[in-house]
């Protein structure tokens, strides 16, 4: 397949008249300052696709129904166990297959999920094994979105205690029973999934047990873990251990460039430049930071310390990557008082090319690298006049026209396309059957 662009943003800046080659998914020729040819799929401003590092999905069912009461992270982890409870493995892939669908009409052309709901509820497997993995996987081939399937192990409620009512569905005992099931998971998903890994927390896994997953893991899968995204958290670290969060995942050799720590709101100086010298990647999300009220991270310090900056919806109260990637840039504005602290072609390698990476993949729009792209409107009520290399900084979801992943189009208008290119659903659909309209049928 041949795509000419009228505009392309390679590396951020604004290239005309591109031609991409694409075979096997993948791109395998780049062209710049070329007419199109007949038989090329013609498309105006296009970027490299948006890399969803981090995210879980059933989440999203929580939109818009805790409000009312305010709180704090505390008491809307409540609600989100409650929700839980109540999943199996049909209900999980519809919603996940609404999800997925959401975020590909969105922009997002990869998703890491951050999947922790492994068992029956009071903990028992399921049998056949791995149903509610195989939910997911199944739900992202449906709709095309590029998968890295984050299996997460969730081993205790804290130091010293043992998991207890809903969270008995994300427990595998130890971290070697954590292994054994990653590895047969592994061996089950076959070539349409990634799978990666995550270790929950510190407050999670403990000490030996993160040490553990270090050594053993094969060292091409990439490996995520939640880093200080509560004073809590850190609190309780250091009375249990005598060190921070990242000082832990230090002593017990997981900081490395494989490493995603996500969120990583609340560090020391000292943590900063640990993280920045292991040159990890950090996964911000900024609408749902904001919308739990966590607090901004130090971004601009931890990049400029030596760490790679991704982006991810985390519990898709907002399924946006242009909004994700402007909370980045806003947080960073309001805690400085100053404006460009991080630049157009800064905040789009934080979508692409490092969320990419964050998920053990290539992209951008550059030889070797996935052939997923996104057309954007720039003639919009939000978008006309604005210079393409700024696009990310005043665009939303809506003024994407089309959605490439593998060199397909999967996705035009809001509409999910089959491989055929056949218009399927939308994701409103998707998402009012699974989750109702907000006027009691729920």
């Amino acid at each position: 397949m041949i795509l000419h662009c009228a505009t392309a943003l390679i590396d951020g800046v604004a290239v005309p008249l591109v031609r991409i080659h694409a075979q096997g998914g993948r791109i395998v020729r780049v062209e710049q300052g070329v007419a199109a040819a007949d038989g090329d799929l013609r498309l105006g401003v296009v970027a490299p696709g948006s890399g969803n590092a981090h995210s879980h999905a059933f989440h999203r069912a929580l939109r818009g129904r805790t409000h009312g009461d305010g709180g704090d992270f505390w008491g809307w982890r409540d609600r989100m166990y409650a929700l839980a409870d109540r999943l199996d493995p049909d209900t999980h892939h519809r919603l996940a297959r609404a999800v997925f669908a959401e975020m590909l009409v969105s922009g997002w052309t990869a998703v890491g999920e951050f999947h922790y709901l492994h068992h029956r509820p009071g903990g028992t497997p399921y049998r056949p094994a791995h149903a509610m993995e195989r939910a997911l996987a199944d739900a992202a081939q449906d709709v095309g979105i590029r998968l890295t399937l984050l299996d997460t192990c969730y081993l205790s409620a804290g130091p010293g205690a043992a998991l207890s009512g809903t969270a008995l569905r994300f427990g595998d005992g130890s971290a070697r029973q954590w292994l054994d099931r990653w590895s047969d998971l592994r061996a089950e998903l076959g070539p349409h999934t990634r799978l990666g890994a995550a270790i929950h927390s510190v407050r999670a896994v403990p000490p030996d047990a993160i040490a553990r997953i270090v050594r053993e893991l094969p060292e091409d899968v990439p490996l995520h873990v939640h880093l200080s995204e509560q004073p809590r958290e850190n609190e309780d670290c250091l009375a249990e251990y005598g060190v921070t969060p990242t000082a832990l995942l230090e002593r017990a050799g997981a900081l490395s460039a494989r490493l995603s720590v996500v969120h990583a709101t609340h560090l020391t100086d000292e943590d900063i430049r640990m993280l920045g010298d292991a040159a990890v990647t950090v996964v911000m999300c900024p609408t749902t930071e904001a919308d739990l009220g966590d607090g901004i991270g130090p971004a601009r310090r931890l990049a400029d310390a030596g760490a790679r900056i991704a982006l991810g919806s985390d519990q898709n109260a907002v399924v946006d990557p242009f909004l994700e990637a402007r909370g980045l840039e806003a947080g960073e504005r309001l805690s400085s008082g100053r404006r460009g602290r991080f630049t157009p072609r800064e905040l789009v390698a934080a979508l692409s090319t490092a969320g990419y990476a964050a998920l053990g993949e290539t992209g951008g729009i550059r030889e070797g690298a996935a052939c997923d792209l996104v057309e954007i409107d720039d003639a919009s009520v939000r978008t006309a006049g604005a210079d393409p290399e700024q696009l990310a900084l005043v665009a939303t979801s809506a003024d994407i026209r089309r959605v490439i992943v593998g060199g397909t189009v999967r996705a035009e208008g809001g509409r999910l396309r089959t491989p055929a290119g056949v218009a399927g659903e939308s994701a409103e659909e998707l998402l009012t059957a699974v989750l109702g309209t907000g006027r009691g049928d729920r």
